[in-house]
């Protein structure tokens, strides 16, 4: 039994890992879109179009990881 449940905290720590790594890159996306915003001197609607996907999509993501457990 300890075995199983060895196991099952090992594979908790990984999922633990892998959301962590997963939010940071998110948040250097997130950084880098509004980094985007302000250095384009005349973003055209299509690409603040691009822009706000992205930015809507990341967002998306990490509700998901925030929603596990």
């Amino acid at each position: 039994m300890d075995l199983l449940q060895n196991q099952g905290t090992g594979e908790d720590e990984n999922l633990r890992k892998l959301k962590h790594d997963i939010k940071n890159q998110l948040s250097n996306i997130h950084l880098a879109l509004e980094q985007l915003k302000y250095e384009l001197p005349d973003i055209s609607e299509d690409c603040m179009f691009y822009i706000d996907t992205i930015s809507t999509s990341s967002t998306k993501i990490n509700d998901l990881l925030n929603d596990t457990h």
